[in-house]
């Protein structure tokens, strides 16, 4: 019988997202809830399925690990592209990867996001929530600054970046924005004034990153930049964790000299005995970014129906079509 995986399943919402009864009538699907320990636990929990259904890329899916898994078929990624996925060595399998579509819902909801980070990390909110909890209340608690009149620098002003700009905007906060694409005119469209990346840093109150991980984002955020922020700015990070050097970070929230309002981290899930988490001046949530019902409901349900098409031989979503040909 045809096995499915549907992987990396963290807050357990993919079986009451779709209806997955279609699959579940053609296919065994097994839902994995817990992130693999590494590459080798996720070959020996892989082996034995010819489906599996990714999400973003929370399980990196490298050749060496592709290589390992004589059974599979088809793979299928959620949005348009997983970075952590080596599609060419899934072409020279034979192994057809499909994709979904759409994901405005993710999009704003991790714009959204964005805002929520630095609103708590404005006012302190985590740390007022955890003081009533625990019996007290205002003592103790981070005096909060208000964001009207300050400064946001935006890195990478394109749909995300955009809908942050808007949000900021209606805070009557002054936005500033950067990237290395980036011109005046397009900044002016979306109500950003264009700097460089150092004014940008120099200037703002808080920053916010929506740039996509690459090659040249990588490390795009080190520790002269960091150094370069206003004393008590604020650093939102919604992207990916390695656009900012984590090193550098740590050592700067540990001096106290900014604050860091985090969703993704260089490594997901966080491990245990990470320093971020005891790290001070810091908000955290555990990469929550799209992660809506709405962003859920169109993943799962794409998913499902590209591995029924799969199934009856007529893969749609299809991002390497020269691997039909090995099928």
């Amino acid at each position: 019988m045809t096995r499915v995986a549907v992987l990396d399943d963290w807050q357990g919402v993919a079986q009451s997202s779709t209806d997955w009864s279609p699959l579940k009538a053609r296919a065994e699907v097994v839902f994995f809830e817990q992130a693999f320990d590494d590459e080798n636990d996720a070959a020996t929990e892989l082996a034995e399925f010819d489906i599996v259904l990714s999400m973003r890329e929370r399980t990196p899916l490298p050749g060496s690990l592709i290589d390992r898994l004589p059974r599979l078929r088809m793979l299928g990624i959620t949005g348009a592209r997983n970075l952590s996925l080596d599609t060419p060595a899934c072409t020279a399998r034979g192994v057809v990867v499909c994709n979904t579509v759409g994901g405005a819902a993710s999009e704003a909801a991790t714009a959204e996001l964005a805002l929520g980070l630095l609103l708590a990390a404005a006012r302190a909110i985590p740390t007022g929530d955890a003081n009533i909890r625990a019996g007290g209340f205002q003592m103790g608690v981070p005096v909060g600054i208000g964001l009207a009149g300050k400064t946001m620098g935006i890195v990478g002003l394109g749909r995300l970046g955009s809908h942050m700009a808007r949000y900021c905007l209606a805070l009557n906060m002054t936005v500033l924005a950067w990237s290395r694409n980036l011109t005046s005119e397009k900044a002016q469209s979306a109500g950003a004034t264009f700097v460089s990346k150092e004014e940008l840093l120099a200037r703002s109150d808080a920053v916010s990153i929506h740039l996509v991980l690459s090659p040249r984002s990588r490390g795009l955020i080190g520790a002269a930049d960091i150094a370069r922020m206003k004393p008590g700015a604020i650093l939102i990070n919604t992207s990916r964790g390695p656009i900012v050097d984590e090193a550098a970070l740590i050592e700067a929230l540990h001096a106290r000299r900014i604050i860091a309002a985090l969703d993704v981290y260089d490594r997901e899930p966080l491990p245990a005995n990470h320093p971020l988490r005891s790290a001070p001046n810091t908000v955290m949530t555990p990469h929550l970014g799209y992660g809506v019902q709405e962003t859920w409901a169109e993943f799962y349900r794409q998913s499902m129906d590209n591995a029924i098409a799969f199934l009856d031989g007529e893969p749609v979503r299809v991002t390497n079509p020269e691997a039909l040909r090995l099928v």
